[in-house]
């Protein structure tokens, strides 16, 4: 089946009613689109070529096919005579996904899950624990560091870091919401949080405990603008930026008696040969 023929089906099938019966070629529809998924051949966000990033809805809605179309079942390991100490119970359509020694894939032991429907490139890293979900793509020599979380249809390009404890959000409804994207050669910081359609454009910086989501002003102090998500368009860390968590002051008699501040994102500076040098480590490690 080719990709238009899967798109008809999937949204065929997605637009039974609530409560019917599914059509009976749903289950085969929703393997194909999880298996196109970790193949790269099909992605939850796409790059135009004007550089704007747009959900791709018929995958979206495929992926929540899936769930729709599963059935719980007993994914519990270990344990004897039923009693696991290790217990999960989960629909049969997105079961962790298997990994094998072919796929350059290097997944350190120790607790981690690469969900079924995801893309991983040859030559990521994963080290535990750290968790993918469905619809999510990373590219090639990416790190995912232990605690890290990649969300529904995160889109993740080459080369990036995303440090310990670093959250990137999943955006899996709306169908034609962006999700979130991390392109290539970005560092993510311990204990970050990018969420809601933002976008961090390539070779950004992003210092530990940086949060951004699309309501967050980020406010440029080099080229002294303030960046703010539309109504159309996703909030986006310029190409080079690093940015580091910051404060400003809340308006009002009484707040400023308090000395009250919001946090919020700043950009100190850009991508600099001494920035570089300092996240040369990220190769190394590689």
């Amino acid at each position: 089946m080719n990709l238009q023929e899967l798109e008809h089906r999937i949204l065929e099938a997605a637009e039974t009613p609530a409560g019917s019966a599914l059509p009976n070629y749903a289950a085969t529809t929703v393997e194909q689109l999880l298996t196109a998924l970790e193949r790269g051949d099909v992605r939850a966000a796409s790059r135009g070529d004007d550089g704007r990033w747009r959900a791709v809805p018929w995958v979206k809605r495929g992926i929540l096919l899936a769930f729709r179309a599963g059935r719980m079942v007993d994914m519990s390991v270990g344990g004897n005579g039923g009693h696991s100490p290790f217990q999960f119970f989960d629909k049969h359509t997105v079961p962790p996904r298997t990994m094998r020694l072919e796929s350059q894939v290097r997944v350190v032991p120790g607790g981690s899950t690469i969900r079924r429907g995801t893309y991983l490139a040859p030559g990521v890293v994963c080290m535990p624990p750290m968790y993918v979900n469905v619809g999510a793509w990373i590219g090639a020599g990416t790190m995912v560091d232990s605690h890290a979380l990649v969300g529904s249809c995160a889109q993740i390009g080459e080369r990036v870091h995303l440090s310990a404890a670093a959250q990137i959000g999943g955006v899996l409804e709306p169908v034609n919401a962006s999700p979130v994207v991390i392109e290539d050669d970005v560092v993510v910081g311990g204990n970050s949080g990018v969420y809601e359609g933002t976008i961090v454009r390539r070779r950004a910086v992003l210092a530990a405990g940086v949060v951004l989501t699309r309501g967050t002003p980020v406010f440029d102090l080099v080229r002294e603008t303030v960046y703010r998500a539309t109504p159309e368009q996703a909030l986006e860390i310029p190409e080079g930026a690093v940015v580091v968590p910051g404060a400003r002051q809340v308006k009002g008699a009484w707040a400023g008696e308090q000395g009250l501040a919001l946090q919020t994102p700043v950009i100190v500076k850009y991508r600099d040969e001494k920035t570089d040098l300092a996240t040369a480590l990220e190769e190394w490690l590689r």
